[in-house]
């Protein structure tokens, strides 16, 4: 069930759907952490600056004996203050320090022109306290921290009037990615009305016309008559069904016209085959006599083989379904039990059952009268019913299994022409089985004989 679902139309939407929805909040997500980072970053800088300007300016306004209390005060667990006589940052070149040296410089006054160099980078290893004050305070936040989380580490020097720096250092960890409550329920509501709207309405107006187009075909294909279908759905869609119609109609048309041809050749025939039979009597020699009924009889039996093989193609018959056991039954007795008859499954399957009776009793007469009698098994198969014939005469050739299907083709070898026959009982029961979505195969039985397999579909069996 799972795999018919995604093998359709349907199926496939639905997952592009919801595949590309979960791109599109993948990347709005990883967007937004980023933003995050960016205005974490920026808030923490500000912060360090401001705090690295006011520390600068207590120092010098200080007493020297409160410097080391100042910066005592002003440490925390992941921020520490020193005052060394040369710069923690010992060079110039300084990257993405740019906006914390202006905001300390506008915190510090336009006129001051002191050194000021910012150095932000990845920090290595796990993030550890940066002063040993307040324990508490620094476990308690390690513990808020904890996980695979990125560290940068900044450090700013700041020269002071005296001549030594001013070093802050300071750790922060990137934000962690996140799947916020209100972003999950906004792609659970996003999904369900795009699924509801593109699926169980969008798609139902597109599936539902082409299934029904995909169904009359098969039931067209095998004979039946499913009529014109209403032309509904997108245009694209409305235009495979008025060409379905279309198609339909040509075709059923084309078979009409072709059946009333040969109908109409075998029905004109017959008159002036019997003046001839009527003329022929008429001879006196009995040798000359018997040689023109002979062979006005085989055309009166042309003529009426062809008028059944037009009867073949034709597909008024209305549609039954039928129990298979049952059905071939009645065949045996309409044919005076001509066959043997076992291994019926109990199965119903649709069929035009004047046309099939007509198929088999052309295969199983064929047995008989080539084979020495015929013998009948009925296989199910995945999707089809296989009624074989089976026979015990001569085979017939492997390079003339498919041509004794073409109308009026008599083998001349191993069966012979005098026993009967105008070439055409095989080509009305192939012509049968193909109007019913079927076939006819003939094949070499190994241990000798012949296998005639009418093939019939069973999908609209019950």
């Amino acid at each position: 069930m799972t795999r018919r679902f995604l093998g359709s139309l349907r199926g496939q939407l639905v997952l592009l759907i919801i595949g590309a929805l979960l791109l599109a909040q993948a990347i709005s997500l990883w967007l937004f952490v980023d933003e995050r980072g960016l205005a974490v970053r920026a808030a923490l800088g500000s912060e360090a600056a401001g705090r690295a300007a006011n520390v600068a300016r207590l120092i010098e306004e200080a007493p020297t004996d409160l410097q080391a209390s100042i910066l005592r005060a002003a440490d925390s667990p992941l921020v520490r203050f020193s005052i060394t006589e040369q710069p923690e940052v010992d060079h110039l070149d300084h990257e993405d320090g740019g906006s914390v040296e202006a905001r300390m410089r506008a915190l510090l006054g336009p006129d001051d022109d002191r050194p000021i160099r910012v150095e932000l980078h990845e920090a290595e290893g796990s993030l550890t306290p940066m002063s040993h004050i307040n324990a508490d305070a620094s476990t308690m936040h390690l513990q808020m921290m904890q996980g695979a989380l990125s560290t940068l580490e900044m450090t700013v020097s700041v020269g002071l009037e005296d001549g030594r720096w001013l070093n802050v250092d300071t750790r922060f960890n990137r934000p962690p990615l996140q799947w916020p409550v209100i972003s999950t329920l906004s792609f659970g509501i996003t999904a369900a009305f795009l699924l509801i709207a593109a699926i169980w309405f969008l798609l139902s107006r597109l599936t539902g016309p082409l299934r029904r187009v995909a169904s009359a075909a098969e039931r067209f294909g095998k004979g039946e008559a499913p009529g014109a279908l209403p032309a509904t759905g997108p245009r694209e869609v409305r235009d495979l069904t008025v060409a379905f119609n279309e198609m339909q109609d040509r075709l059923t048309r084309h078979i009409a016209d072709r059946t009333r041809v040969l109908a109409a050749l075998g029905h004109d025939l017959r008159s002036p085959l019997t003046a001839l039979r009527v003329h022929a009597e008429l001879v006196d020699e009995d040798d000359i006599r018997d040689s023109m009924v002979s062979s006005i009889e085989e055309m009166q039996e042309m003529v009426e083989q062809t008028l059944a093989f037009a009867r073949g193609m034709a597909m008024s018959e209305e549609v039954q379904t039928l129990d298979v056991g049952t059905f071939l039954e009645k065949l045996r007795q309409d044919m005076a039990g001509g066959f043997e008859m076992r291994d019926v499954p109990a199965l119903q399957i649709r069929m035009r059952p004047n046309a099939i009776r007509r198929a088999l009793r052309n295969l199983v007469e064929n047995a008989e009268r080539y084979g020495g009698g015929a013998f009948v098994t009925v296989r199910a198969n995945d999707g089809s019913l296989a009624i074989e014939v089976l026979d015990e005469g001569p085979g017939v050739p492997e390079a003339e299994l498919e041509r004794v299907f073409e109308p009026y083709f008599r083998l001349e070898q191993s069966r012979s022409r005098n026993t009967g026959g105008t070439g055409l009982g095989l080509s009305i029961a192939r012509t049968i089985a193909r109007a019913h979505g079927g076939d006819v195969i003939l094949e070499n039985r190994s241990a000798g004989g012949l296998r005639a397999t009418l093939i019939l579909p069973r999908e609209n069996s019950v």
